[in-house]
């Protein structure tokens, strides 16, 4: 893996975690509680700042982590098979995190309607 792309996944990490305390931001427990309902939103059309492709992004990322054919390398070369696991780790992470702050902030902004009876 290329150092662009390491730095690149080291950044979308830092800003996921560069937030984290900041007054009115959402705290991590948060964003990952709010992850559902995005995925479920982006699913459905309402949440239309983020696309489908994203999500298929997310899906391979995922795939890669926990595929057994991923396994070989990692057998061969140890630690440094371990290397390419861990930027795509870290981007999922940390991509997952940006957006689930985007999404809370998204939701924030809609106007409450209530339902009349």
């Amino acid at each position: 893996m290329t150092t662009s792309r390491r730095l690149s996944a080291f950044r979308t990490l830092r800003r996921a975690f560069s937030t984290r305390g900041r007054p009115g931001e959402p705290s991590n427990g948060e964003r990952l509680r709010a992850m559902p309902d995005m995925l479920s939103d982006t699913m459905s059309g309402t949440y239309r700042e983020m696309g489908r492709s994203r999500l298929l992004l997310w899906a391979i990322a995922l795939v890669y982590l926990v595929s057994p054919v991923d396994v070989i390398p990692e057998m061969f070369l140890s630690v440094l098979g371990l290397g390419d696991d861990a930027v795509v780790a870290m981007w999922l992470g940390g991509s997952l995190l940006v957006e689930a702050d985007r999404y809370i902030g998204w939701r924030r902004s809609r106007p409450t309607v209530v339902e009349g009876s």
